[in-house]
């Protein structure tokens, strides 16, 4: 039995996990808390300003030593969303599309996986087709109440606040990573 923040997840959760070769997101609500920031710039222009997790951060660089890609597939388009992915050596950055059906198959054939190798976490109506048709399908804590009813998993935290985290620490320990990870920071 593997435990995420107290929590005990299930055997089949675990299943579901132990085959995940690409982990996808949406950014606002999930990488964030969802909140957005509008200030002006020098040419009176409107700036936009998110706040990333850095937990999520190290559990996102953990999934990609570990051979596991990462990616988002946004509704908005934003220049921090692309500076952190950047960041994090995502393999996709989607964004502007609010119908993401599209862009997630076409990721299954760039990578030559099926739906239940794919993790998708969502925290809104857009996400539900994506979660429902990955292998694992997760929602953060303040997700909508119709998402959370239908996720494989729900993250104890909520987005923005290490909820991806949690799937990433899910994910890896469901895979036998771990141990090795602990190890490398002199955890045991």
């Amino acid at each position: 039995m593997v435990e995420t923040k107290g929590l005990a997840v299930s055997e089949e959760v675990l299943k579901r996990a132990s085959k995940i070769k690409v982990l996808l997101m949406d950014v606002d609500g999930v990488l964030t808390d969802g909140r957005l920031y509008y200030v002006k710039d020098h040419e009176d222009k409107a700036m936009e300003f998110k706040s990333f997790n850095s937990h999520d951060g190290l559990g996102l660089h953990m999934l990609h030593n570990a051979g596991i890609k990462t990616g988002v597939i946004s509704g908005r388009v934003s220049f921090a969303t692309e500076e952190r992915a950047r960041i994090l050596n995502f393999t996709y950055v989607y964004q502007g599309h609010l119908e993401k059906m599209a862009l997630f198959d076409e990721i299954l054939a760039k990578e030559g996986i099926t739906a239940d190798q794919a993790a998708f976490v969502g925290d809104d109506f857009t996400d539900l087709p994506l979660m429902m048709r990955s292998g694992l399908g997760c929602a953060v804590q303040d997700a909508r109440p119709e998402l959370k009813e239908r996720a494989h998993f729900v993250a104890p935290s909520r987005g923005g606040r290490g909820a991806v985290r949690e799937i990433a620490e899910l994910i890896l320990k469901s895979q036998g990573h771990w141990e090795k990870i602990l190890a490398k920071y002199g955890i045991e």
